[in-house]
């Protein structure tokens, strides 16, 4: 049964990438994406880690979505149909087909590294996921923790100027 579900999932959540790309509209381009990110966040209930599908949903189908929807919106892009590029599809398409073909050549033929983490599934259940995920954000990856909050304020601050209008 297990596997039925993550074959299902992984069947939308591919029709779902197909239509991010082949949408013509940028809303439903967006709401093709959310469909895509919820997929994602079964996946992660599935390898046992609901504090990372909890985070999946809130962060990148809520928020990073709705600061999508704005900036579509901002630049008005609406509906306007471009023209269609036939060739552009077709190798496209075929540069997709080639890459899925070697994906999956490397991921049956090869091997695994063999090293071996020190948390393992003891670790996680005696402590859960997410006090491991908190140690290790706020001691290992502090500074790369704030240089991306940094950054995430600066790209707030210029899209308040950049959506400001002339005084």
């Amino acid at each position: 049964m297990f596997t039925f579900f993550f074959y299902l999932f992984a069947a939308v959540a591919v029709f779902s990438a197909f239509y991010v790309a082949k949408a013509r509209s940028p809303v439903n381009s967006a709401l093709w994406l959310v469909t895509n990110f919820i997929c994602l966040a079964v996946f992660y209930v599935m390898l046992e880690a609901p504090f990372m599908a909890a985070i999946q949903v809130m962060v990148y189908a809520g928020a990073i979505m709705v600061l999508i929807i704005f900036v579509i919106m901002l630049l008005n892009l609406g509906t306007a149909v471009k023209k269609r590029y036939t060739h552009a599809l077709f190798w496209g398409g075929g540069l997709s087909l080639l890459m899925l073909f070697i994906t999956n050549y490397f991921v049956r033929h090869g091997a695994p590294t063999g090293q071996i983490g020190t948390i393992t599934s003891q670790t996680i259940s005696s402590y859960g996921h997410t006090e491991l995920i908190g140690r290790a954000m706020f001691t290992d990856f502090l500074l790369p923790f704030e240089i991306a909050s940094i950054l995430l304020l600066v790209a707030i601050i210029g899209a308040v100027i950049l959506s400001k209008r002339e005084v």
